[in-house]
């Protein structure tokens, strides 16, 4: 059989006789007529089967879906019946959405979907629809938005080259966190988020005037890159620019802001130049020799729009514009025998010529006409792991950074340092304030520190985790303080000035989960090694180790309110109480119902109960005091959160399903269900001290905070770039804070009064 699209669903008892071209059976006239659409359709099973026709088929469209509960025929182009007028048509998007398992199979279109927006959401127990990044239903007005303070929580450019600069108008930082672009205030430390990517920022710039800024982000393969252009006076967008392939390797404005050159990556390896006030390409070529490696960095003349300089792995060129023609040229740079990677580009202020760091820790200049090399250097004493960042100050002195942390002042062709300051992390971003009085650098640890030229001493301006943050915990009855853990360590902020506190660090080891006893001593963590850490709050010193607390890691811990019991879950399913004493702790009992890792704990007040979620798709309530099962709950779902109600007779669990379930804590039974998201596992759960509301966080990057009784949110906050791991409501209901894989942290006002 060829492909047809079947015209009647199937029912066995149909009375008419299907008809074929060339059939000796005519077709009554009242019936329709197939028809023959431009692109081939696929029938289920059940449309084949229903009429076997002894002749070879022709691709047939199938105007009436297979669904006995819709009352109204889908569309596809092409078909021969009409959507009625009163019902709505499917829209294409320009981007591409994702239908949950609910919504697809509400109508059975017998045709291929061509990136179609929903028109109707498969939620039955709410009345709002739920928006996420790229989605083609949007907010209900009705619905408020959760609001970030003026003093929002540290956040760093990280491993970007390049990636964080100082604003001509010399108040903003610009750099980015995800598939965000951030502009903080450096006087009153206010953000604000340019959001439009749909992957990862991975190169920033800014024009000479401040006008505009661009972000290049990185896709999937055979996906095509996006540029975005932002207006920053109207925090917008101003432009979409869309040509490279999967990444934008480095962007750079001419000085009159012109023209803008991007960079694509190594699947890409071309260079195109755009026009910003047309906003659209004016040519392009590919960066390197074929025999090369791919281009790396670009920078342009200071001067001269129609110039510009392109470096990578063995290969360094200059371009010159030819706009008559709409054409590049490009000169390869000579460098005799030296064959180096580029990594960084510096133009001189006079475009005599250009110097270029590199990852054999050595610098080449360049000669602008010539394309000859001058000189390379330093001869002896290079800088370790390559030259990540290079500034040419007004004074001829040089700002490098390395791959090893350093930042150093060099004066003349030796490039001899006269002045150097070791960081945390790898070198990634140096960027002057004004003339160069004061710069910032930023390293690939997170960090982002500021420098007076003259004392030429480093200040930690803001920093924060640089590998996805796994748990958040506030002391008992304050909300000045929060913890946060990650891989390789655990750290203490101050709610009020976002300021970090404290750091602990165990090098190479990732800590899952972190509680804080009820009177404040003490740090419990639980980390990938199979060992429960103790630390102290005031120094981080460690104060005990439980050694093969579980073998396969521990991924979940919880303390009892007499600070007596700690109640730890591990990677192989186990439940293991633990005993406090003054100079020794000890295993009190091992219990055994979980099959897969235990992904969170929660004690009961009365500290003989407790109740533990896992990704086994179980939640159990144990008697910790006669260690026996009291409850289980069985799910289709991996379980990723739970909590009990204030009044502990209730208890709300969450998982990949992207359902909110109540339980009964006496029998175990279900209360109700709530589609929780419609997009994404929900990772993450609080209730409020008054059990009046609750809050959860997932893959779908939204903050939701839910009415308890009514089961419907009250208001949504946007504003994370990676997925939501865990989030806080404070003690004292005066803010949440939520925290996600790509290591952000955001404090938002709480919305309701104390």
């Amino acid at each position: 059989m060829s492909r047809f699209s079947y015209p009647i669903p199937s029912v066995a008892s149909t009375p008419y006789h299907s008809q074929c071209r060339d059939s000796a059976i005519p077709f009554p006239a009242s019936h329709p007529h197939l028809t023959i659409p431009n692109f081939p359709i696929q029938l289920s099973h059940s449309q084949r089967r229903i009429h076997t026709l002894p002749f070879p088929m022709s691709r047939f469209s199938y105007p009436i879906p297979s669904v006995a509960s819709t009352s109204y025929h889908s569309q596809c182009p092409n078909t021969a019946i009409p959507f009625p007028v009163s019902h709505p048509h499917l829209t294409i998007p320009n981007v591409p959405i994702k239908l949950s398992h609910s919504q697809r199979r509400i109508h059975t279109l017998s045709f291929p979907v061509s990136r179609l927006s929903y028109p109707i959401p498969s939620v039955a127990s709410t009345s709002y629809h739920s928006q996420c990044p790229n989605s083609a239903i949007p907010f209900p007005a009705s619905h408020p938005h959760l609001t970030i303070p003026n003093v929002p929580s540290p956040r760093a450019a990280g491993h970007v080259v390049s990636g964080l600069i100082i604003h001509p108008d010399r108040e903003h930082l610009i750099y980015p966190l995800g598939s965000t672009v951030i502009i903080e205030s450096l006087q009153k430390r206010k953000q604000q988020f340019l959001q439009g990517h749909t992957n990862n920022v991975c190169c920033l710039a800014v024009s000479k005037s401040g006008k505009y800024i661009a972000s290049g982000q990185v896709t999937y393969m055979g996906f095509k890159a996006d540029v975005f252009i932002w207006d920053y006076a109207k925090r917008e967008v101003y432009a979409k620019l869309t040509l490279h392939k999967v990444k934008v390797e480095a962007l750079a404005f001419s000085p009159n802001d012109r023209y803008l050159v991007s960079l694509g990556g190594q699947d890409d390896g071309s260079v195109v130049l755009w026009d910003v006030m047309k906003k659209e390409a004016i040519c392009g070529s590919p960066a390197s020799a074929i025999s090369a490696g791919a281009a790396l960095t670009v920078a342009f003349s200071n001067s001269n729009d129609g110039v510009f300089v392109t470096g990578g792995n063995g290969t360094l060129r200059v371009w010159e514009l030819d706009l008559p023609n709409r054409k590049m040229r490009h000169t390869d740079c000579q460098t005799g025998h030296l064959k180096r990677s580029v990594t960084s580009l510096a133009v001189a202020e006079d475009d005599s010529c250009f110097y270029c760091g590199t990852t054999t820790g050595d610098i080449l200049k360049v000669n602008m006409k010539t394309k000859l090399l001058n000189s390379c250097g330093p001869e002896k004493k290079r800088f370790s792991l390559g030259v990540t960042a290079l500034i040419i100050l007004k004074s001829e002195e040089f700002l490098i950074g390395s791959g090893d942390g350093k930042v150093a002042l060099c004066k003349g062709p030796n490039y001899k340092a006269t002045k150097t300051v070791q960081l945390q992390g790898s070198v990634t971003s140096i960027s002057l304030r004004g003339q160069g009085h004061q710069f910032f650098v930023g390293t690939d640890q997170a960090q982002i520190y500021r420098f007076n030229y003259p004392e030429f001493n480093e200040e930690l301006f803001a920093s924060c985790h640089n590998e996805p943050i796994n748990d958040i915990v506030f002391p008992f009855g304050t909300s000045d303080l929060f913890a946060t853990c990650s891989k390789n360590d655990i750290r203490v902020w101050l709610n009020s000035s976002h300021k970090e506190l404290l750091r602990i660090t165990i090098p190479n080891m990732t800590c899952f989960a972190i509680d804080i006893t009820r009177d404040g001593k003490c740090i419990l963590s639980a980390w990938d090694d199979g060992k429960i850490r103790a630390f102290t709050p005031e120094s981080g010193r460690l104060m005990y180790i439980i050694e093969n607390a579980h073998s396969m890691g521990v991924t979940a811990i919880a303390l009892t309110n007499d600070c007596k019991r700690i109640i730890s879950g591990g990677g192989e399913g186990q439940v293991r109480v633990w005993e406090i004493g003054k100079e020794s702790r000890w295993l009190v009992q091992s219990m055994k119902e979980h099959k897969s890792s235990v992904s969170c704990i929660n004690v009961k007040s009365n500290n003989r109960e407790c109740l533990t979620a896992s990704s086994d798709g179980t939640c159990i309530i144990w008697d910790i005091v006669r260690f026996v099962r009291l409850q289980m709950i069985l799910s289709n779902t991996l379980f990723r959160c739970v909590c009990y109600h204030p009044e502990e007779f209730q208890f709300l669990t969450s998982g990949t399903n992207r359902k909110i379930g109540y339980w009964e804590v006496y029998d175990g039974s279900v209360i109700r269900e709530l589609d929780g998201s419609l997009s994404g596992t929900i990772n993450g759960m609080d209730i409020s001290s008054d059990g009046l509301h609750f809050v959860t966080g997932g893959d779908d990057k939204l903050v939701k905070l839910w009415d308890y009784n009514e089961g419907e949110v009250s208001h949504m906050g946007i504003g994370h770039s990676g997925s939501i791991s865990r989030l806080k409501i404070c003690p004292l209901s005066r803010c949440i804070i939520s925290v996600s894989t790509d290591g952000a942290i955001l404090r938002w006002n709480y919305p309701f009064p104390v």
